[in-house]
């Protein structure tokens, strides 16, 4: 099979068999292979209904119902688990995205040799109060991840080589970062698209401002667990060697202090008495609760089933 289609969806209905008619045109019309897969994350309109009738109609429409509502990122990660395609297409369900699109997404990952296409919707038909956070958080998010040719992260209209989304998981609200995911599993051939954007046509946008939030939030957890997932005391332990080294430094110098002044004749506090000397225990302390907060990371780490696991590409033997 040439192509899966993976659409996440919420409170959707009245896009749905438009768009379902414009991905089967598009497909028709250049011949490709695929299936669509709706992924409805737990609904509460007609859009159960809707992907039920239009798979009765279409045998390339496939559906997976969610009982409750989890997110757009167990979503995509379910129909991952289910794409029988070489190429992986994603996009959401509310006409923003355009199927247009897809044979020359399907070109570059099969013709470019690119492991990720991401979208980049340069012209945006979005309000100023989406708009500027969203260039923020693309900043952001190149600057973290190193992936510096991408200016938006976040569309939902991207493809991947099938090997791709094998060998990466969605959780949470990672969705927004998956190149970032990518490149962490060694799949670094990431490349971009300018791709059309079209004001939404039916209900209203599912998302509010606290994504931005809570997108900061994930992209620390990604470096922080890219970068130190495997050896948390290169972190921990660093940190907290350097403040017990500072507090312990602060309460030789507040003690030596007492002491000259004694021994000069000059007016002294007790060592008790010095807020420093408090300040200091408490760096001290501090250091020896993060050291040990590494010492516990390593033994959990060591003590992982998948410590071992690494993405092995190629291998020869004789």
């Amino acid at each position: 099979m040439d192509i899966s289609v993976i659409v996440p969806l919420y409170n959707e209905a009245e896009s749905l068999p438009e768009l379902e008619a414009w991905i089967a045109r598009v497909m028709r019309d250049n011949d490709f292979s695929y299936e669509v897969i709706f992924v409805d994350d737990g609904s509460t309109d007609d859009s159960w209904k809707v992907v039920e009738s239009l798979a009765a109609s279409n045998p390339a429409v496939k559906g997976v119902r969610f009982r409750r509502n989890y997110g757009k990122s167990p979503a995509l990660n379910t129909g991952f688990a289910r794409a029988q395609g070489d190429v992986i297409i994603t996009m959401d369900a509310d006409l923003q995205d355009s199927p247009d699109e897809i044979p020359e997404l399907y070109r570059m990952i099969t013709r470019e040799g690119y492991d990720l296409v991401s979208g980049w919707k340069k012209k945006r038909y979005d309000p100023l109060s989406k708009t500027i956070p969203t260039k923020l958080f693309n900043a952001t998010a190149r600057r973290v991840s190193g992936i510096r040719n991408l200016h938006d992260f976040n569309c939902g209209l991207k493809a991947y080589r099938a090997e791709v989304v094998r060998h990466i998981e969605v959780y949470g609200d990672m969705h927004r970062y998956m190149p970032y995911l990518a490149k962490m599993a060694g799949f670094d051939k990431i490349g971009e698209k300018e791709v059309q954007h079209q004001a939404r046509k039916y209900g209203k946008s599912k998302f509010g401002l606290d994504r931005f939030v809570n997108g900061y939030l994930d992209l620390m957890t990604l470096w922080f667990t890219g970068k130190f997932g495997r050896k948390p005391m290169h972190f921990f332990g660093l940190l907290g060697s350097l403040m017990f080294l500072v507090g312990f430094v602060a309460v030789i110098l507040v003690g030596a202090l007492k002491l000259y002044h004694m021994y000069a004749g000059d007016s002294y506090i007790l060592v008790t008495d010095s807020p420093y000397f408090y300040i200091a225990l408490t760096t001290m302390l501090l250091g020896t609760q993060l050291f040990l907060a590494g010492f516990i990371g390593e033994l959990i780490a060591r003590n992982s089933p998948k410590r071992n696991d690494y993405e092995i590409e190629e291998e020869i033997k004789h």
